[in-house]
């Protein structure tokens, strides 16, 4: 692996700064007044991903909404000089060799960006978010299966239910609307009625909802702020643990959140040793993740690491079984490296 030149840091680290000093909109689109009975009233027009446009209503015509208008044409300025400004910082990356998201990939993220999913709390979490490691730490990953450790089609999304709950806030549009608006329907499940994963028609892409659990039989959980059932996973508390903000590359870029490297490298050993026999290809690129970050991590952030697997250790005799278990040895090089 190499470093990424210092100049590309330089550059993402000031997008990362400008995305994370953005201002939260109460609503995008241009606005436009319609007359109902007499009565005028406001709308803005709104697009998600490669949907048909919809109209999102804002209010009455009184003075109070129309100063949020003004208030909201004055941020429209100063978001195209953003956008400007941030579409130019990714075309820089991209020509330094950072790799960005697919088409599909990037539409899907950004309409969940722009619905608040992230500002929620949800956690981009699996190979995206494993993808999204090389411009957060500033390092190009090198791997004879590079190509084959960073492929996935499927998005997931993880969020605490107590987080999800304590928020006074919601997704907005719906994430509901937002995915049917993307072409996405419920997957079928033992709880129908509580979906927790959502495919194209015709597809194997689906986006996947998920949440800590505690339980013998993990069900679906409800995630209030996002609105979307989860499915209740075992070890998934401590991969969500303290995630950091990322810039993924698209557009004019999408701030999203991922698991720490550290946690990520620690829950990979972890998972890659409860895989059954069916999957056992999953499994390896567990372990090759693990072993690409932990490489990294011993020679820049070793205490870091040690620190988590530690508290991966502290959480009880099923967790030190499970980490000993590794075949490649790996956790016992972190032991003796830091």
């Amino acid at each position: 692996m190499r470093d990424l030149p210092a100049t590309t840091q330089t550059v993402y680290a000031n997008l990362l700064q400008m995305h994370l000093n953005r201002p939260v909109g109460e609503f995008v689109g241009s606005p436009f007044k319609r007359e109902k009975e007499g009565k005028h009233y406001w709308y803005a027009t709104q697009r998600i991903g490669n949907s048909s446009p919809r109209q999102i209503y804002i209010g009455p015509d009184t003075d109070e909404i129309k100063q949020r208008i003004r208030s909201m044409q004055e941020r429209g300025v100063a978001d195209k000089e953003f956008k400007l400004t941030a579409s130019k910082a990714i075309a820089q990356l991209r020509a330094a060799g950072l790799t960005g998201l697919d088409r599909q990939t990037g539409s899907v993220l950004r309409a969940l960006t722009n619905s608040g999913v992230f500002r929620l709390g949800g956690t981009l979490v699996g190979t995206h978010a494993f993808n999204h490691y090389s411009q957060a730490l500033g390092v190009e990953f090198t791997s004879e299966n590079r190509e084959w450790v960073a492929q996935t089609e499927d998005v997931d999304i993880a969020s605490f239910e107590k987080l999800s709950m304590a928020i006074e806030d919601v997704a907005s549009p719906e994430l509901s609307l937002t995915l049917e608006h993307l072409g996405f329907q419920p997957a079928n499940s033992l709880y129908p009625k509580k979906p927790t994963s959502w495919t194209l028609p015709g597809s194997t892409y689906a986006i996947d909802f998920l949440a800590p659990s505690f339980s013998d039989k993990p069900e679906p959980v409800k995630l209030a702020a996002l609105d979307v059932w989860a499915q209740g996973l075992h070890y998934l508390n401590f991969l969500i643990k303290e995630p950091i903000p990322v810039i993924a590359i698209y557009m004019e870029g999408l701030l999203v959140q991922i698991p720490s490297p550290e946690r990520y490298a620690i829950h990979k050993l972890i998972v890659s040793q409860l895989r059954n026999a069916a999957m056992q290809t999953k499994a390896k690129k567990d372990l090759e993740q693990a072993k690409l970050l932990i490489e990294y991590l011993l020679e820049t952030r070793p205490y870091e690491l040690k620190e988590v697997l530690e508290e991966a250790y502290g959480n009880g005799p099923k967790w030190r079984q499970i980490l000993d278990r590794d075949p490649l040895k790996v956790i016992e090089r972190i032991r003796d490296g830091v």
